[in-house]
């Protein structure tokens, strides 16, 4: 499991200071691209390979409305892994475990001059077959 660190800002929220449904995305996002950083997988070194993850399917569940200025976790865990597609599953939690939002977010690799589907770097699939 990947933990990531998560500030809600002010621009995160709507007029009464709650968490807008679009950006629960963006968190679970970024610590999937903080993942990527942290085993040294840079994204752009990817593009530049032709490859690119893009999302194919993504499910929420809104449980906990996240609130401005609180620190948060997101906790993400590969659940499958295909040839060309992982299956992410994220919360977002409070230090106490209480999950605010939870997802399971499909996403497949691509070639990016072709947007076809392709199997997944082997350097990048060894490292979250241990994770799944």
């Amino acid at each position: 499991m990947f933990l990531w660190p998560i500030s809600v800002y002010y621009e995160d929220t709507d007029a009464g200071g709650v968490v807008y449904h679009s950006n629960y995305l963006k968190f679970f996002e970024r610590a999937r691209t903080e993942w990527l950083k942290s085993i040294g997988i840079s994204q752009t070194s990817l593009l530049k390979d032709d490859i690119a993850f893009v999302v194919k399917r993504a499910e929420l569940d809104f449980r906990i409305a996240a609130r401005f200025e609180q620190e948060l976790t997101v906790e993400s865990q590969v659940i499958e892994m295909r040839k060309t597609s992982l299956t992410f599953r994220q919360r977002l939690v409070d230090s106490e475990g209480n999950c605010y939002c939870a997802a399971d977010v499909l996403v497949v690799c691509v070639a990016l001059s072709r947007m076809r589907p392709k199997a997944i770097p082997l350097t990048i699939a060894e490292e979250f077959k241990g994770g799944s």
